[in-house]
């Protein structure tokens, strides 16, 4: 609402210097004409929050008392995963550090060990994109359910990785195959379903 004010107030004073920019009063119209768009602006802004807390006193108190708990509980959880979202990306340095660890110690192979050393840090990259929306949710913002997407998809690149090298498991890199590209279709479908929202 207060965008669309903007653009009528920038359209109104437009049509204001344009009809009368050779007036001497032009800087009291000007100003008018702002008193009015701030007056309306507050009307409209008023009615709004009468609406929203109209619905919130038309609570009773024990509807009341378990919304309050119900919002206190959701924030508890948010900081419990977000928590829980650290711990993991720990996790996952220490897992980057042990398969470092197996490639430098010959215990496999070379090849074995850089494939399976980018698995780990596509699953650290993941982890860290996860703590970043987290700390956007605990903000205001949305869940992203695309990041946890991101996450999954990470994993299965990395078991992919491993299996690739085993020439007995074919059918199981084809599946998880097929697995990434139908969490990398969910993943499109979300994010072509946000970016008009943020538009």
């Amino acid at each position: 609402m207060n965008a669309a004010f903007n653009f009528v107030r920038v359209f109104t004073l437009g049509r204001i210097n344009k009809q009368y920019s050779g007036d001497d009063d032009l800087t009291d119209r000007f100003k008018a004409v702002e008193r009015i768009l701030d007056i309306n602006l507050d009307v409209l802004t008023s009615s709004y929050r009468e609406e929203e807390m109209g619905r919130f006193l038309s609570l009773s108190r024990v509807e009341k008392t378990l919304l309050n708990i119900l919002k206190k509980t959701s924030s508890y959880f948010n900081y419990l995963l977000a928590g829980a979202l650290v711990m993991v990306a720990f996790f996952a340095v220490g897992l980057f550090g042990y398969d470092v660890y197996l490639l430098l110690s010959r215990e496999i192979s070379i090849e074995q060990g850089i494939l399976t050393v980018l698995g780990s840090l596509l699953i650290l990259w993941a982890a860290i994109e996860l703590i970043h929306e987290e700390m956007k949710n605990l903000r205001g913002g949305s869940f992203a359910l695309e990041a946890f997407i991101a996450l999954a998809i990470a994993a299965l690149i990395r078991k992919i990785l491993i299996f690739s090298l085993s020439p007995a498991k074919p059918m199981d890199v084809l599946l998880y195959g097929a697995l990434v590209l139908c969490l990398a279709i969910s993943y499109w479908l979300i994010v072509q379903r946000i970016k008009p929202m943020k538009r």
